[in-house]
């Protein structure tokens, strides 16, 4: 392998490849490596994530988040329509159990429609009823933008486009980044030649921020989120996406039930502090 490029980009899932892409569509004679430590892509944040397309409903109108959300939820579906990558834009309803919850639903339609987002509507019982059959509510949110995807096959997606793109570009597995020097990376598949590096590193940004001599103020703390399938005779109480109505007390969106791209239902999560930041297990030897 040649061992000198314009770009690296460190960290293989959806947020490196996609940064990957975007550069080397842009820019399709620069030379990209992307560098992931596992053996495969997409094995962390990207490969255990609920799959969930978000709409943009919660977010500040206004803010980039908003802004961000919006815009790459359009450009994420019309890439999977592209590339055949399984996915469903099925919609959700945000569930309100009581008279309290039902009166937020107003705000949050008001918030969406501001944020862009199209034929919200707010649901009766019976109207709840032809969506989710077996939901119990007050009053619902529907909001049909939401969808699921499988992001693991977006992300490989990307690498094989970035090859196609420039054949001299390289997505490299089980290649872990050691240290960071002016002009090159250290790695454990020997020294790599760079002009420029890009971080993607999710749950370790913050120390190959301190490597790259940055001054920082905040630290990486890991939460975990358990989840619960549903059995195979219970599949059938969920359609596709019911969320709970936000409580501002509270900084997570709370238990939710999500059907994922192969079928299965998924009810959760809760959010469990973990003592190391790959701590998928309930214990750790």
């Amino acid at each position: 392998m040649n061992n000198s490029f314009d770009i690296s980009v460190v960290g293989g899932g959806i947020v490196g490849l996609a940064s990957a892409y975007k550069l080397q569509l842009r820019f399709p004679k620069l030379k990209i490596i992307v560098l992931e430590k596992e053996k495969e892509l997409a094995f962390h944040q990207t490969g255990r994530n609920s799959g969930v397309i978000h709409s943009g409903l919660y977010y500040k109108t206004g803010s980039f988040r908003a802004k961000n959300c919006v815009d790459g939820r359009k450009q994420l579906v019309q890439f999977a329509r592209e590339n055949n990558i399984r996915h469903d834009v099925c919609g959700k309803i945000v569930l309100a159990t009581n008279t309290d919850e039902a009166k937020k639903l107003v705000d949050l339609k008001e918030n969406g429609e501001k944020n862009g987002l199209i034929n919200l509507k707010i649901l009766n019982l019976s109207e709840i009823k032809e969506i989710e059959p077996f939901a119990e509510g007050v009053a619902a949110l529907w909001v049909p933008e939401s969808g699921i995807i499988d992001y693991k096959q977006v992300t490989n997606t990307l690498a094989d486009l970035i090859s196609m793109i420039n054949p001299n570009s390289k997505v490299l597995c089980s290649c872990e980044v050691l240290d960071i020097n002016d002009g090159f990376l250290k790695t454990s598949s020997g020294n790599i030649s760079v002009k420029n590096n890009i971080f993607c590193s999710g749950l370790f940004s913050d120390r190959f921020a301190k490597k790259d001599n940055i001054d920082l103020d905040l630290k990486i703390v890991g939460f975990r989120g358990d989840y619960f399938k549903l059995s195979d005779k219970a599949k059938h109480k969920i359609n596709n996406l019911i969320y709970p109505v936000p409580n501002p007390e509270f900084p997570f969106l709370g238990v939710h039930f999500t059907r994922m791209t192969n079928g299965e239902i998924e009810c959760g999560p809760n959010a469990v502090y973990t003592f190391k930041r790959e701590g998928y297990k309930k214990v750790f030897f």
